[in-house]
């Protein structure tokens, strides 16, 4: 009887043991989480055109004399 309660003790001991490593194994192989998202994005500030008044963003328009443009040609038309 001695060595039945053992067995039983040892072989409970090797399923605990045995379960812990299934878990630490699915834990390894799970996907990475997700970079965490940035704050939100700094604005750029829109102008308009001088002549035909299409909005568009600064680093995009051409500066001028008179004000801001959306192409040479535009920027030709409001210098003359």
């Amino acid at each position: 009887m001695k060595y039945l309660i053992v067995l039983v003790v040892v072989l409970v001991g090797v399923w605990f043991w045995r379960n812990n490593r299934r878990t630490e194994l699915r834990e390894k192989t799970r996907r990475p989480p997700a970079p965490p998202v940035a704050g939100p994005k700094q604005a750029t500030e829109v102008v308009a055109c001088s002549v035909c008044a299409v909005h568009l963003p600064r680093p995009d328009a051409l500066p001028g004399n008179h004000g801001m443009y959306c192409s040479e040609e535009h920027r030709r038309q409001g210098e003359a």
